[in-house]
């Protein structure tokens, strides 16, 4: 086996365990939680196989909405970022990733915050905005995006800079 796809089951399966049972425990303030799996979805190889990539983010989404018995919005979620991933990328990254020879881990702080922080912005609206599926509520799931996608942007950041080969 690839060790990059022994690599990727183990992120997969490791996200969604402390996904579920670490951080779907902590809400702070009522409204901020941290989603961390989605960097499963961020950190995938970018030149990997389009088709298979939607596929697992369906998966991740849907083995949260398992877990919380969500009803599918985890999965909608992942499923819409993973497909609109290569937009966000050629947006925050340029012509480094039209050549594909990007490294999230060798990119500029600001390309790679900018990347980081507008999926988790979308990721996080559109979860909040299914899981309360009306615009009377549009405030506090507006709310809700931002604080917990601060939230989740520097736990995303911080991990990124523990597990980093660049720090050890």
């Amino acid at each position: 086996m690839n060790s990059s796809v022994l690599k990727n089951i183990i992120r997969f399966v490791g996200l969604v365990f402390i996904q579920v049972l670490i951080l779907n425990n902590i809400n702070f303030l009522g409204y901020i939680n941290p989603y961390l799996y989605v960097l499963f979805i961020l950190l995938y190889p970018f030149n990997s196989n389009q088709s298979i990539f939607l596929v697992l983010a369906f998966l991740l989404g849907f083995s949260i909405d398992l877990f919380e018995d969500s009803g599918g919005i985890h999965a909608a979620a992942c499923t819409v970022i993973a497909f609109i991933r290569p937009n966000l990328l050629r947006f925050s990254f340029g012509i480094s990733y039209d050549h594909q020879n990007l490294r999230l881990s060798t990119t500029p702080i600001g390309a790679r915050l900018s990347y980081i922080f507008i999926s988790i912005i979308i990721h996080h609206f559109i979860l909040f905005f299914l899981e309360m599926f009306s615009l009377n509520h549009i405030i506090l799931i507006l709310k809700k995006t931002l604080f917990s996608g601060i939230f989740s942007v520097i736990m995303i950041m911080l991990s990124l800079a523990v597990f980093s080969k660049k720090y050890r």
